[in-house]
């Protein structure tokens, strides 16, 4: 099952609570808080562009940019420090950044999942 949309590259996520019957979600990896809404998948799915729709509109208004979700650029946290320390030390015997080698390892994984 795909929890997500897109749209205009914005990322929704695809949430149902059974207590209200209804489909919800909001954009991901911006600060921003868009929300949408429906009853069933055509609604949930029309209501997302809508908010998309608003939103870049509203920027438009107030003469804002608009949020871009996923630049390119994370802050990255290991759970245990030995992990950091190891990917560091083999990021450099490999002649490589730690960024080159996490984004290099993240590829690897993403290729591995669509496989």
């Amino acid at each position: 099952m795909n929890n997500i949309m897109e749209y205009k590259g914005y990322v929704g996520s695809v949430e149902f609570s059974e207590k209200d019957g209804i489909f919800y979600g909001k954009v991901q990896g911006i600060r921003s808080l868009i929300s949408y809404e429906g009853t069933n998948a055509s609604e949930l799915v029309s209501d997302f562009h809508g908010a998309i729709d608003d939103y870049l509109e509203l920027c438009k208004e107030e003469n804002s940019t608009p949020e871009i979700p996923y630049k390119g650029s994370l802050n990255v946290r290991f759970k245990h420090p030995e992990t950091h320390r190891r990917a560091a030390i083999y990021a450099i015997t490999h002649e490589q950044s730690l960024n080159s080698f996490i984004e290099e390892a993240v590829e690897e994984k993403l290729a591995l999942a669509d496989a």
